[in-house]
């Protein structure tokens, strides 16, 4: 099961890494780090709009020791932040998604130890009231987290995939993951982890989380991909969100 435990994984060498990125402009900027982090935190770090761009931003040997759950952590919060979303453990939640679902065939898996392999969020609806407790939980929160991956991380993929042999667009996957996390929050499971408002929060949020990822997923992961089907994608999803503002 994903539990939104990025940020506590976080270590004391990941904190020291964050602050020196953050401070290498200037003895001035360290300072000001360092005041930072002993009134505020380790969160005052995280969120620092110079931490993100000395991780992503040309070649730093210290940003390339940066380990795999800070990178994480980071890139997802602020694409949050910048969706205006601030809530932590959703951005935590996120976190883990993108940082278990990088790992080889765990994106196709309810468990590590599932030997069950989903392609499709068609299969997995299937499945979200199988007579075993605990795998319908994993199955719903599955569902979420599929939809959530993909329709974030590979928003391209799926567009030239409608464009090209008619397949499903970004609001199925929408409808999906939404379902999928409002169905985990419902199970008895998810009261009994304390996990049912953060998965109804994620149902809830799912486009303007779906959003976010899509912009740090074109800037981060595929920054020199251009295809009109990203253009046609990012003039829907601004336009949409005017009118929903």
């Amino acid at each position: 099961m994903i539990l939104g435990n990025v940020r506590a994984s976080l270590t004391r060498d990941d904190a020291e890494l964050a602050l020196r990125l953050i401070g290498r402009s200037s003895r001035a900027a360290l300072e000001e780090a360092e005041d930072a982090l002993r009134e505020h935190g380790v969160d005052a770090l995280l969120d620092d709009p110079r931490l993100l761009a000395a991780l992503v931003d040309g070649p730093s040997r210290l940003g390339m020791r940066a380990s795999w759950p800070l990178f994480c952590y980071v890139i997802v919060r602020q694409a949050l932040q910048r969706a205006g979303e601030g809530d932590r453990a959703l951005a935590d939640y996120v976190a883990a998604i993108v940082l278990h679902f990088g790992a080889r065939s765990r994106a196709t898996r309810i468990d590590e130890h599932d030997d069950q392999e989903y392609d499709t969020l068609a299969a997995l609806l299937d499945d979200v009231n199988d007579d075993d407790v605990r795998r319908s939980f994993l199955v719903r929160q599955h569902l979420g987290n599929y939809a959530l991956w993909l329709s974030g991380l590979f928003p391209d993929r799926i567009e030239q995939r409608r464009w090209r042999r008619g397949g499903p667009d970004l609001e199925y996957y929408e409808e999906l993951g939404r379902r999928g996390f409002q169905l985990a929050a419902d199970h008895r499971l998810a009261h009994a982890h304390g996990l049912d408002v953060l998965f109804r929060e994620a149902a809830a949020r799912f486009a303007v989380i779906r959003v976010a990822l899509n912009q740090m997923s074109d800037s981060v992961f595929f920054p020199t991909l251009h295809t009109p089907e990203r253009l046609m994608r990012q003039v829907k999803d601004e336009g949409r969100w005017r009118r929903v503002s």
